[in-house]
């Protein structure tokens, strides 16, 4: 999807940002509003913020912004002017210097880098690869009872082509020492209080070093939106976007536990299986958040559809494996009595949503409920029941829609 490294340095040389802004997110007007399906779900649809479409409107500042979820029955890739945004810190920079900004690589390493955009694109060998993005709160409206955060319906994720270099190939020139135990990383974004804890997130060494974990500056091949992180992220496939970190600068090797806030304080869940207690439950062991399990979604369908009796509708969603890639789709058509395999759409990698579509007929009028479940390549299926836990994270069940046969 990109043309030539050198015509990708001659737009991420020449354009900046400064031209891209057109009006801050302060000023931000709704054109429409619209009712996301769960109690206090008013919002408005807006579309005045930089390289973005319609997009339905959770918070102002920092930005949060939900992709409408009729844009995932289009394609497999999100566009990047509808892909969601959420953001931790307020102050986030309108304009990024692509001359001036290095990426520092430091810590417990034997050669510290300070590297340009340049030398990223020109020196490293790229590497593409489609994943989902998912914000860890994902779905967290429909939890109940209800939890506090931002109040997301299904469509805080996306799924794009992403294009960098893998953090091995950085830290492999950094050169690593002996007994280094995490890599933290930092981006450009700040709090509006001096005592707002930075907002920073580490892996693993031995995670970095997969040639998996990338450094992107490409999505779905142009360079990356102000508000999806440019000029660079972390891409973190598997795993839940709060380790995404967005306009990524500092790359610290640690030889010691990372203790900070964002690591031992936030994005905890209980460690059971989906994250899942009982409201109010009390003495749960937590650990930090990491992989994503699988999820599937109707994406022609919603409540109330009207369908026709006799004749064949085609159902069609995406779907997408979490960890590892989608095995399998199964859908019912009687509220969970019988399951059919689904047809699987292209495999754009393990890290990828996939499309999946069945016909349905329905042979009587009333109202049927249809269902739908991903099982992924390691055995992992959604949960027949949603599970739950104070902070709304994790939201995962077995989707359904309740249609009308006339």
């Amino acid at each position: 999807m990109l043309r030539s490294r050198r015509h990708f340095l001659t737009v991420l040389g020449g354009l900046g940002l400064a031209r891209l802004v057109r009006g801050s997110t302060s000023d931000v007007t709704g054109n429409s509003e619209i009712d996301l399906p769960f109690a206090n779900g008013q919002r408005r649809r807006v579309t005045n913020f930089p390289q973005k479409g319609a997009m339905i409107l959770q918070r102002t500042r920092p930005p949060l912004l939900e992709t409408p979820f009729n844009v995932f029955d289009h394609g497999v890739f999100t566009p990047n002017d509808r892909f969601y945004v959420r953001w931790h810190l307020a102050n986030i920079p309108t304009v990024v210097d692509p001359t001036a900004f290095r990426l520092k690589i430091h810590g417990h390493v034997t050669r510290p880098l300070a590297l340009t955009l340049n030398d990223l694109v020109r020196n490293f060998e790229p590497i593409e690869f489609a994943a989902v993005n998912q914000c860890s709160g994902n779905s967290r409206g429909f939890f109940e009872p209800r939890v506090a955060g931002g109040q997301w319906a299904n469509g805080a994720m996306g799924n794009a082509l992403w294009r960098g270099v893998t953090v091995k190939a950085l830290l492999e020139r950094a050169g690593v020492k002996a007994g280094a135990l995490q890599v933290r990383f930092n981006g450009l974004d700040q709090g509006i209080l001096p005592q707002t804890p930075d907002f920073m997130k580490s892996l693993g060494v031995d995670h970095s070093l997969d040639g998996e974990v990338m450094i992107a500056y490409a999505m779905n091949g142009v360079q990356l939106p102000l508000l999806n992180g440019y000029p660079l992220r972390l891409v973190v496939p598997g795993w839940y976007a709060t380790y995404w970190v967005k306009m990524l600068d500092d790359i610290e090797v640690l030889d010691q536990p990372d203790d900070n806030f964002w690591m031992t304080r936030a994005y905890l869940i209980p460690d059971t299986p989906f994250a899942d207690v009982v409201p109010g439950q009390q003495g749960v062991k937590t650990v930090p958040i990491n992989r994503m399990l699988p999820r599937s979604f109707f994406t022609n369908l919603a409540d109330s559809a009207t369908v026709k009796v006799g004749e064949v509708t085609q159902v069609r969603g995406i779907a997408f494996g979490g960890d590892t890639g989608v095995a399998r789709v199964l859908f019912s058509p009687d509220s969970g009595g019988r399951w059919q395999e689904a047809q699987l759409g292209q495999d754009h990698g393990k890290y990828s949503f996939r499309t999946w579509k069945i016909s349905f007929r329905p042979a009587a009028r009333g109202r049927q409920i249809l269902m739908v479940k991903a099982v992924n390549l390691s055995g992992a299926t959604q949960p027949d029941h949603p599970n739950w836990n104070g902070a709304g994270f994790m939201r995962n069940v077995i989707e359904s829609v309740a249609v009308q046969a006339v």
